[in-house]
C-alpha cells in the first residue's frame, strides 16, 4: 500500500498545488469543527457520531478520532484504494486533536457567546467546512476516511450521486451518534448540543454545498 501510493504522488500532476490543496483543507475543516463546538448548536453528523463514542469510550476525543478513522480505513483498502493518500493520514492523525485545540482556543477568545454569536459561529463553520472538502476533494491526494465511504458509493460503485449518498451517510452517522450518547446516560436535555440544527443543516445541505464549492472554487483553483 506505501508504495502505491508513493508511485501515486510521484506520478501526481501539479504536485505542489495539489499538496498545499489538501492541507489547507484538513487545517480548515479542522478549525470548522472547533467552530461548531463553540456555536453548541449540533455538530456536523460525522461529529455527532463520534460524540456518541466518546460518551460510551473512557479516552481522549483525538486518540479515539483515531482509532474509529483506522476502522473506517479499512473499507476504502478493501473497495477503493485511489482515495488513500496524504490527505488520508493527515486526517487520521492530526484532525481530532487540531479540532480539540481549536475548540479549547475559541472558549478562551469568546468566553461569552450570545445566541447570535453562536449562530456566526455555526454559519462560518458549516461554510469553510463544506469549503474545505471541496479543496481537498479536488487535490485528490487522500481524503478523510469518512468522506471516502460517500464517494466510493457514488463514484466506485455508482449507486447515487455523491450529494444524495452524503445525505445518506451523514443521516445514519446522526441516528447513531445520538443512540450512543443515550446509552452512555446523557439526557435529552444534552442532545441539541451534538445533534442539533447545526446537525441537521449539514445533513441536508453538506452534499449540494461541497458539490458547489468544488465547481466554482475548487476546480478553478487547481486548473488556474
Amino acid at each position: 500500500m506505501i508504495n502505491s501510493i508513493k508511485d501515486k504522488i510521484a506520478n501526481t500532476p501539479k504536485f505542489g498545488r495539489r499538496v498545499w490543496m489538501t492541507i489547507l483543507g484538513v487545517v480548515v475543516c479542522s478549525v470548522s469543527v472547533g467552530l461548531f463546538k463553540r456555536a453548541a448548536y449540533g455538530v456536523d453528523p460525522f461529529q455527532t457520531f463520534m460524540a456518541g463514542l466518546d460518551a460510551i469510550i473512557p479516552i481522549s476525543f483525538g486518540t479515539l478520532y483515531v482509532y474509529a478513522n483506522i476502522c473506517l480505513l479499512l473499507f476504502s483498502l478493501i473497495f477503493d484504494r485511489h482515495f488513500i493518500g496524504l490527505g488520508t493520514f493527515i486526517n487520521l492523525f492530526f484532525t481530532g486533536y487540531m479540532a480539540d485545540y481549536s475548540h479549547k482556543f475559541l472558549l478562551y477568545i469568546l468566553p461569552d457567546l450570545g445566541l447570535i454569536g453562536r449562530a456566526v459561529c455555526l454559519i462560518i463553520g458549516i461554510v469553510i467546512m463544506c469549503f474545505a472538502s471541496a479543496i481537498y476533494f479536488t487535490a485528490d491526494m487522500g481524503v478523510s476516511t469518512y468522506d471516502a465511504v460517500a464517494l466510493i458509493i457514488s463514484g466506485t460503485w455508482k449507486v447515487w450521486q455523491f450529494k444524495y449518498v452524503r445525505i445518506t451517510t451523514d443521516f445514519v452517522c446522526v441516528i447513531v451518534g445520538v443512540i450512543l450518547f443515550l446509552m452512555a446516560g446523557n439526557s435529552w436535555g444534552l442532545v441539541p448540543t451534538i445533534a442539533g440544527i447545526g446537525t441537521i443543516v449539514t445533513a441536508f445541505f453538506m452534499g449540494p454545498l461541497i458539490d458547489f464549492f468544488n465547481r466554482k472554487v475548487a476546480i478553478p483553483m487547481l486548473n488556474k
